[in-house]
């Protein structure tokens, strides 16, 4: 088993119509708006961003996303990251039966943060809860903004 690689997938279940959640998860600048654990987006260009990551572990992530697919008709969003994780990752989005929107972020990525490394095997278990503590943090905020209420935590 390689300690260094996850492969994630969360499904938020949204109160917005799937037009809305796209346009959202399109702008990567106006994460740290919504989503409390992102904590800074510098965009790059017109296909790239930095981001700054940080949840309840007391280290920040840094990776560099690139888009690689961005498909308004399928809702498909798509980014290659470098930095401190490397890989991928997707968001796609699906209308909900009865209404609303169903989206899944899926993502396969690498620790390259040295001190993530070091602590692979005994830290696992800190690094997966750190990152559904993130994604809960994410669902709760994208839901807010969408319908104006605060963001989640």
């Amino acid at each position: 088993m390689n300690w260094h690689h996850y492969r994630f997938r969360s499904v938020w279940e949204l109160p917005a119509p799937p037009a809305a959640v796209y346009a959202a998860l399109e702008r990567p600048e106006d994460y740290p708006r919504w989503w409390p654990q992102v904590r800074e987006v510098t965009l790059l260009d017109d296909r790239s961003a930095k981001a700054r990551l940080r949840s309840v572990l007391p280290y920040d992530l840094v990776v560099t996303a690139l888009e690689r697919l961005r498909d308004p008709e399928f809702r498909i969003l798509e980014v290659e990251l470098a930095g401190d994780l490397t890989g991928w990752a997707r968001w796609t989005v699906v209308p909900r039966l009865g209404g609303g929107t169903r989206a899944r972020y899926d993502q396969e990525v690498e620790v390259q943060r040295a001190l993530m490394r070091r602590m692979a095997v005994p830290g696992r278990p800190a690094f997966l809860a750190n990152h559904a503590l993130m994604m809960r943090g994410g669902r709760r905020g994208l839901s807010a903004y969408l319908t104006g209420g605060p963001k989640g935590v």
